[in-house]
């Protein structure tokens, strides 16, 4: 299969696993995704996450994922506890190792069951073995509340912005295949670094669209 080079700073519409699939090998220098946690998520408002019913597109994306970053990289996934062994499995399929774990703590309950879910959580997973950095992020951060206002699981930009400017070098490509809302694009922006964003969803596409045009960079 022929191969294309991406421009950087860009968003693009459609099916993850096959755009990556027409991007270049070991072109990018970390990723940061929020994949949809398979456990068919339903909002108070009736919204729902596209693919978040089936776990048909997981193999196939991460590998795809593993394909296109630069040996000695990190990549960050959130994750769903409920299925954790579907991710860790397709993690170590495509040959990630998995090198740490991160939990966001919230002062809130973002719902009530057997317990209280105070907490977000993500893998920090490697291809190769990346150089430590030099001043560690802790494995527990406190998390910002969105309001959830540009998408159903909206992430707060102030929580990815630690984890791009600890695991991406200055100048360096960020790869956000299920961006949502564009909020790691506009982290990777705030910090100089180039990115690259994919959503299937035409609505949620549209507003990281609009989100990174409103968000120019200070002259």
């Amino acid at each position: 299969m022929h191969r294309t080079t991406t421009n950087p700073d860009t968003v693009l519409h459609g099916d993850c696993v096959e755009i990556m699939r027409r991007m270049k090998s070991r072109s990018v220098d970390f990723i940061l995704t929020d994949p949809p946690y398979l456990c068919r998520y339903r909002s108070r408002d009736g919204h729902r996450i596209a693919g978040d019913d089936n776990d048909t597109w997981l193999r196939p994306a991460f590998a795809q994922m593993y394909r296109l970053l630069r040996y000695g990289s990190f990549c960050v996934s959130f994750y769903g506890w409920q299925k954790a062994d579907l991710f860790l499995s397709a993690w170590r399929a495509a040959g990630f190792r998995v090198v740490g774990h991160i939990v966001f703590h919230k002062r809130y309950a973002s719902r009530v069951s057997f317990l209280r879910y105070q907490h977000e959580q993500a893998y920090l997973l490697a291809k190769g073995y990346p150089s430590r950095p030099v001043s560690p992020l802790p494995d527990v951060l406190d998390w910002s509340y969105t309001g959830n206002r540009l998408h159903p699981t909206q992430k707060p930009v102030e929580i990815l912005r630690p984890m791009i400017e600890s695991f991406a070098r200055p100048g360096g490509l960020v790869l956000d295949p299920f961006c949502g809302s564009g909020s790691t694009l506009v982290a990777a922006r705030d910090l100089g670094r180039q990115f690259i964003g994919i959503e299937l969803d035409p609505v949620h596409f549209r507003t990281a669209t609009t989100r990174l045009a409103r968000r120019q960079p200070a002259a």
